[in-house]
């Protein structure tokens, strides 16, 4: 698995220092810059998972930076700073910083909240590249399907039979479109091949998923059972 990438943006030397190092301890590979202009040059040029902000740095300050990479990324950013009133952290959040914390802090807290964010992230973006089914669970990009969190193994085609219902509820395929769909409709293709296929797919999914609409086709319902 790839290393998230976080970006540190900091202006006193000892403190930048610190973050990097411990961040690359945590096994996190880490950029940094000193200043606004620099960290924005760098958010252009690279991809990152994470920023660490803070406030009063050069050229433009933390606010600045956070608003102009929340208009083209959603990338999480935590502020670092030593303005601690009320007002300062009500305008980090109001220019959607994801967190605040104050100058001094505690390393080991704010690694575990860098690391709570990046899990945060990779559930949401988890239950974003996945589809739920009732207790079916698909994940296009991996062509995996588990059932109560058991992985089935599904041959290409049955997995793109079970993507086409799923992604379509209620709609009832005939078997000459899934055909054209699935087969590019091959006239060497028998249609019962579409009968065998969700034959197997029933046997490995071990459940009543897909209904057959006599005289029609095949279909999921609109809503999970």
């Amino acid at each position: 698995m790839d290393k998230k990438r976080i970006l540190v943006v900091e202006d006193e030397p000892d403190i930048r220092e610190l973050l990097v190092s411990y961040l690359e301890n945590e096994g996190y590979c880490v950029l940094w810059a000193e200043d606004g202009v620099g960290a924005i040059d760098l958010f252009a040029k690279d991809r990152f998972d994470l920023v660490i902000l803070d406030i009063m740095i050069p050229k433009i300050d933390g606010y600045g930076v956070c608003e102009v990479i929340k208009k083209k990324s959603d990338v999480p950013i935590v502020f670092l700073s030593a303005l601690g009133d009320e007002k300062s952290v009500i305008k980090g959040y109001d220019v959607m910083a994801d967190d605040y914390v104050t100058k001094p802090f505690s390393m080991p807290v704010l690694l575990r909240k860098v690391n709570a964010i990046l899990r945060r992230g990779e559930r949401e973006q988890e239950k974003a590249d996945s589809i739920m089914w009732g207790d079916l669970k698909i994940i296009p990009d991996m062509m995996e399907v588990t059932v109560n969190g058991n992985k089935v193994e599904l041959t290409s085609r049955e997995f793109d039979i079970l993507l086409t219902l799923v992604k379509h509820p209620g709609r009832i395929f005939t078997r000459e479109v899934l055909l054209d769909m699935l087969w590019d409709y091959n006239p060497l293709v028998d249609e019962r091949i579409v009968d065998s296929h969700i034959k197997n797919l029933r046997h490995k999914l071990g459940g009543d998923y897909i209904e057959t609409v006599r005289g029609k086709g095949y279909r999921v319902a609109k809503e999970p059972v």
